[in-house]
């Protein structure tokens, strides 16, 4: 497609309703991705019991997905100004449909795992190319905001519908079937999405850089890896070695696009305070909240005993919430301050966390349902206004490579607040003590995972097991508690930071305070 086309398709999309009908085809696709993210919580005791993984694998089933995507969506928000925007989003669909079939059939932890990576690089062609789309299509600043307030919208409503949606298939069928799901939600998007998408790309992108891809890629599963690894076993020689691998990597990274002609990612962005404000604040808000859902949905089944789809259904006001606050985050952000909306939505998310300091075995729906709007809404206000901040200050030429940045901070804090919180939980678990007289093998079970304590429990006598479960649920309870309060501690740290860091910073037709 020549420049003239691709403006006379963008013109013919921006009149009438066409824009928005493209819109509802692009927030198909990011809800879609933020559902996966998190539909797995719910059917992590399913699997489990069946594909039998360690607690170290069952993260790494919980979080390699965002780990691969947090790697390569810079890489592929560039690829999508390269190539077209349309054209990759479109076949990332395609791919991403096929994999998800590989993902409900699996049949090992390790293949588990696989196919969680390989769902994470289709899941990396999706997220960038959606947004850097908007900013293509909408050309007037509250506009656009409205409609990056509906995608934000469903991206925090999806990790929070994920659990709900999880669980009433988990009530009908088996736990491949949450994978399933992405078939026909997928087929609807690219028959529907080759209408109605206008085709966009940087019309002079110079050439795609593969060393720089290949570095995005190791560096950052490198220091996540590390950063996990070392949280659970302490440090050993293997994971400073990943640790000095993954640093080393992303410096070379950033020197490369520094000196590239045509940077996949043009490092001076971070030089403005906002921007950069921006992008942190963003990276937290998910950490916090993908955290306490992924968490939640566990304890929630196995500590308080509830089906999947009660449990679903009690994590709904988080979406809520999030839908709230999404479609209004610009006129907030316009009618007080950028700083405010962002500051304001973290220290909700901070306040979210710390009420759950206080849940447990025996703590009500309306308890839960009220820190879980909270979080929502924190959540929907900060993540909106961010992504709006940082897609305002590139040209649209570089959509693709902005979006990324915030798509990244997404995929990594999502991935961070299930690594990082879970080694918490985990390592205060692990602790409790077993009763007298139970088996080496049920006692080495019981403390690898909850599911695996639930497990191990049915083949003990009916004394033992429920002493062994008392013990399991109050250090997985415990552990939930402490997680929950380390992360309130990061959210409200992060809330004034922002509020320093994103001064004077407007969105645009806004008023500066």
């Amino acid at each position: 497609m020549t420049s003239t086309q691709q403006r006379t398709a963008e013109a013919d999309v921006e009149r009438g309703p066409g824009r928005w009908l493209a819109l509802a085809v692009l927030v198909l696709a990011v809800l879609l991705v933020a559902v996966d993210a998190t539909v797995l919580g719910l059917a992590t005791p399913f699997l489990s019991e069946d594909l039998k993984p360690s607690g170290t694998q069952l993260l790494w089933i919980g979080d390699v997905y965002s780990f691969v995507i947090a790697g390569l969506l810079v890489s592929m928000g560039s690829l999508g100004d390269r190539i077209g925007r349309k054209k990759l989003l479109l076949t990332g669909a395609v791919a991403f449909g096929a994999v998800s079939v590989l993902n409900a059939y699996a049949t090992s932890p390790e293949m588990m795992i696989l196919a969680r990576a390989l769902l994470g690089v289709a899941g990396a062609t999706l997220m960038p190319s959606t947004l850097a789309l908007i900013r293509n299509i909408f050309h007037d600043p509250k506009e656009r905001s409205l409609a990056v307030g509906i995608w934000g919208a469903a991206a925090s409503a999806g990790a929070a519908v994920g659990p709900v949606v999880g669980g009433f298939l988990l009530e009908h069928f088996w736990w491949g079937s949450v994978f399933l799901i992405n078939l026909p939600v997928m087929a609807v998007l690219v028959l529907v999405g080759i209408k109605l998408l206008p085709e966009s790309r940087d019309p002079n992108p110079g050439p795609w850089d593969l060393v720089s891809v290949g570095l995005s890629l190791v560096g950052m599963v490198a220091v996540v890896y590390a950063v996990k690894e070392a949280a659970v076993h302490g440090f050993r020689w293997d994971i400073a070695a990943a640790a000095v691998l993954g640093i080393g990597a992303l410096f070379w990274f950033v020197r490369r696009q520094l000196t590239l002609k045509s940077p996949l990612l043009d490092m001076r962005l971070f030089h403005h305070k906002g921007f950069s404000g921006a992008v942190l604040a963003d990276l937290l808000t998910i950490l916090g909240l993908s955290g306490l859902v992924f968490f939640l949905s566990q304890f929630l089944q196995l500590v308080q005993v509830r089906s999947p789809l009660e449990a679903g259904l009690i994590e709904l006001p988080a979406a809520v919430g999030a839908v709230g606050a999404g479609l209004t985050a610009g006129i907030v952000a316009r009618k007080a301050s950028v700083r405010s909306a962002v500051s304001g939505g973290l220290a909700a998310v901070g306040l979210a966390l710390a009420a759950c300091m206080a849940i447990g075995a025996d703590t009500g729906v309306v308890a839960l349902g009220c820190a879980l709007f909270l979080g929502g809404l924190g959540a929907g206000l900060a993540f909106t206004v961010t992504a709006d901040v940082i897609l305002s200050s590139v040209p649209k030429e570089q959509a693709g490579a902005a979006s990324a940045v915030s798509e990244t901070a997404y995929e990594l804090g999502a991935a961070l607040g299930i690594a990082l919180l879970g080694t918490v939980v985990t390592g205060i678990y692990r602790g409790f003590t077993t009763p007298d007289g139970v088996p080496a093998d049920a006692a080495a079970a019981a403390h690898d995972s909850l599911g695996g304590a639930v497990e191990a429990a049915a083949t003990l006598p009916p004394a033992q097991a429920d002493a062994m479960l008392a013990a399991a649920r109050g250090a997985f309870t415990d552990g939930f508690q402490t997680a929950a309060g380390v992360g309130s501690a990061v959210l409200f740290a992060t809330a004034v930071a922002a509020w320093f860091l994103l001064k004077g910073q407007k969105l645009e037709d806004g008023v500066q305070h």
